[in-house]
């Protein structure tokens, strides 16, 4: 374990660093590296998406901001396209209201997804970027510390302040080798899966480094990059080198490169080695990214639908490579054929070199470049059939299907199944693999990218609120004595998705707090709202016993809002997701671990836990003690807070915070 100094100190150590390191280091603005320690960090960008960032425009509106801080912030209009009623429609006038007011780019709905746009038009190597989305992360393709984060955050960071965050260890992952016919950088990232788990990430930066990586271009990083976020990963890093050159000479950016590279002799907390000749198509069987097998495993069984996009498969050869494949050819009658460009951009480079018209021919189903079906807006599998999807996660019920049986997998497995109508190995359909040309300069269409205002005409906008845009709730101080009844007990790995789910019935009251309430674990209680909403009218908070990994998956700050707007004051859980973690205490919320894992067996629903003094007893020592009232006995509970967090609690809530500071 190494110590690094702060940029509050004379000068840097001497230690040989690692890319990560070196990224930190050049935007600590205070706190020592020292892993587990809370650090503080300059954000160079940010990134919004319209799930999580109509809250976050409406915090910048609570704290009265002028104008964002940052060099650069950019608000993206990618999850909720569809505009069955005027809900989605106002909020995306909204957003772009808010985007012109405080100095955003905006990008407009139909442009494409969030993570591949800002990619292409402001991706810059050794630059910090923060966004409302865990997949954020997905810049690190280009030599960025990219890190997702809850919405709050984000719009803390906009106004100027540093990110607080606990300085993570680094997992050096050495990739050698050069990948075999029919295996892609999407089998790479389901190959850490298998090995770590979704929570092997947890409190780790990943960072790629290695021989093989000369042959994984800025897209296939990407790709890998981005599903760290199933490993709990806070970032991953890729070294900037000749690859991230040629990505920004296409995008008619090569000023913005420069090299950037680990140390040669830098250490590593952890490590992994991947011989990339040895890798196989691989597939993560429902409802898990970590359930991995290779496909040979599966193959056989029947199919419904093949997706291909989503910012986890966003690039160009990933669509191509399923074109090449399916031309003059008609893919299975039994299979939808979903085709989710992940930026326009992209689109016109499919069209430009004849690759679209191969894939209308096969019977593939093109869809308007966002996230869709991803973050289930539209394209939800029938009633138990099978979807092969190159998207990143298949959390229960995320499809919009509730007894949904999602598969993640390679763009070559879905066309390969597609052709079929079976899960399919695609070196099983004896194909010669298409060898993709890409070109030396990309598309890039910035009509639908608006650039801020200046200040001057910024200040003459103002904010356009439809009717189901809803002022944020007041929270109240957390108090003295917290006194809780247990209303829920659930198992490991719970994800957003099924404490605050998405999809198209769901979203669109993204802007309404009291009303996106009400879908609150409605997939695994649906009485839970109303026993909450009995005990908070009667002036009863309560409390919510997790197991491991509570919170994984999505950023969306909603999985803890709405709860606490429920009367949620205490979350005890085996061990938490990092940002759901982070944005429970931000809302007021007080997450505890068990100290003894036994504790978890004993608590049930409907029983009363009382800590006295919290907020001294959590000042006081890492470990508490709580009484379990009805049967009289007394659990041991663990906290990994910062003084600062321990603050915002005692506030009600990270506004409440800044409102006094």
């Amino acid at each position: 374990m190494f110590v690094y100094r702060s940029r509050r100190c004379s000068s840097p150590h001497p230690l040989p660093l690692n890319l990560s390191q070196k990224l930190i280091q050049a935007h600590l603005l205070d706190g020592r590296m020292l892993p587990g320690e809370e650090i503080h960090l300059k954000v160079d960008q940010t990134l919004c998406q319209d799930a999580t960032g109509t809250l976050v425009m409406l915090e910048l509106e609570a704290m009265g901001l002028d104008s964002v801080k940052t060099e650069l912030s950019a608000q993206y209009v990618d999850h909720n396209l569809i505009q069955e009623d005027y809900k989605n429609a106002d909020d995306h006038l909204f957003l772009q209201s808010a985007a012109r007011r405080y100095g955003l780019w905006f990008s407009r709905a139909g442009n494409g997804v969030s993570h591949p746009l800002h990619m292409e038009y402001f991706g810059k190597p050794g630059k910090t970027l923060l966004g409302s989305d865990s997949h954020t992360c997905a810049a690190g393709a280009l030599g960025m510390l990219a890190i997702g984060a809850g919405g709050l955050e984000v719009a803390m960071a906009m106004a100027g302040h540093p990110f607080p965050v606990k300085m993570p260890r680094v997992l050096g992952i050495k990739l050698k080798g050069k990948m075999p016919a029919w295996v892609s950088a999407k089998d790479i990232i389901l190959e850490m899966l298998r090995r770590r788990s979704v929570k092997g990430g947890v409190e780790f930066i990943l960072e790629y480094d290695g021989p093989g990586l000369k042959y994984l271009n800025a897209w296939d990083r990407h790709v890998i990059a981005n599903m760290g976020a199933e490993l709990g990963a806070t970032a991953s890093v890729f070294p900037s080198d000749q690859q991230t050159r040629k990505f920004l000479q296409a995008c008619g950016r090569e000023q913005d490169w420069h090299e950037l590279s680990a140390d040669k002799a830098a250490k590593y907390d952890d490590h992994e080695i991947i011989d990339l000749a040895k890798l196989e198509p691989l597939i993560a069987e429902p409802s898990s990214p970590d359930k991995v097998v290779p496909v040979r495993e599966v193959a056989g069984r029947a199919l419904f639908q093949a997706y291909i996009g989503s910012s986890a498969n966003p690039g160009f050869r990933d669509f191509a490579i399923a074109a090449h494949m399916v031309k003059d050819k008609q893919i299975s009658a039994a299979v939808s054929f979903d085709i989710n460009p992940a930026s326009r951009n992209i689109l016109e480079e499919l069209a430009r070199d004849g690759l679209l018209a191969s894939l209308i021919h096969s019977g593939a189903r093109i869809h308007q470049a966002g996230c869709n079906g991803c973050i289930g807006m539209g394209q939800a599998p029938a009633t138990g059939k099978n979807s092969l999807r190159t998207v990143p996660r298949n959390f229960p019920g995320r499809s919009g299907t509730k007894e949904d049986s999602v598969y993640l997998c390679s763009p070559e497995t879905a066309a390969a199944s597609a052709l079929t109508g079976v899960i399919t190995d695609p070196r099983d359909l004896h194909l010669p693999y298409p060898k993709i040309k890409m070109n030396k300069t990309k598309m890039v269409n910035r009509e639908m990218m608006q650039a801020p205002l200046l200040l001057e005409a910024a200040r003459e906008v103002k904010l356009e609120k439809g009717p189901n845009i809803v002022s944020l709730p007041i929270l109240t101080k957390m108090p003295q004595d917290l006194i809780v009844s247990v209303i829920l007990k659930v198992g490991d790995n719970i994800s957003t998705d099924e404490i605050l789910p998405a999809g198209a019935r769901v979203l669109p009251y993204r802007s309404n707090i009291p009303k996106i309430s009400e879908f609150t674990f409605d997939r695994i209680d649906e009485t839970y709202v109303k026993r909450a909403k009995i005990a908070r009218d009667a002036g009863k908070s309560h409390a919510i016993i997790g197991g491991e990994n509570y919170g994984q998956g999505s950023s969306r700050e909603h999985a803890a809002l709405a709860p606490r707007y429920l009367g949620l004051e205490l979350v005890l859980a085996k061990s938490f997701a990092r940002i759901h973690a982070a944005n429970l205490v931000n809302f007021g919320v007080l997450p505890l671990t068990f100290v003894r894992p036994e504790d978890y067996q004993i608590l049930e629903q409907d029983d009363i836990i009382l800590i006295a003094d919290v907020i001294n007893a959590l000042k006081q020592a890492t470990e508490l003690s709580a009484h379990v009232q009805n049967k009289k006995l007394e659990i041991k509970l663990r906290h990994h807070l910062s003084i600062r967090q321990i603050e915002i609690l005692a506030m009600g809530g990270l506004i409440n915070w800044v409102k006094v500071k």
